[in-house]
């Protein structure tokens, strides 16, 4: 079995805008900005024997304010610059009640199912209570960062 680290993308990967005291995920490809030290903590995360999983959500496809196109370059971006093995996206809104969405495990537990990971020898990586709900539902171990 292989062990993951299960990393947020937004505020934990890369920079996030903040609009009205709300966070946003970049509005494309182009305002895309890895956060310090990200690099090599991957990579150092990699040297360990890890996988390393992005598990994001995306609502703003649901909601018609960011095209799924958009997400995906932004993904693409991420996996250019980072030894990241999948990235895994839920594009629904809270609304939708899907099974994908943090703070549910689905994301985390179709990405073990695929890769055969041993989640209780895994962790997520994240700055919201949602991922780390998921974490917990699916028994990660979990590292909140702010």
């Amino acid at each position: 079995m292989l062990n993951a680290v299960f990393l947020d993308r937004d505020g934990v990967l890369n920079a996030i805008t903040v609009r009205d005291g709300v966070p946003y995920p970049p509005d494309s490809a182009a305002d895309f900005v890895l956060l310090s030290g990200v690099v090599e903590a991957c990579s150092s995360l990699r040297k360990a024997g890890f996988m390393l999983i992005v598990v994001t959500n995306q609502p703003d496809v649901a909601r018609g304010t960011q095209t799924r196109a958009e997400v995906e370059a932004i993904n693409q971006r991420v996996t250019d610059a980072l030894p990241i093995q999948a990235v895994m996206t839920c594009y629904h809104d809270s609304a939708d009640n899907c099974d994908c969405r943090k703070p549910k495990p689905g994301l985390i537990l179709q990405a073990a199912q695929q890769w055969n990971i041993d989640l209780a020898a895994s962790f997520i990586v994240g700055d919201r209570w949602s991922d780390i709900a998921a974490g917990q539902a699916a028994g990660c171990r979990t590292v909140f960062i702010s």
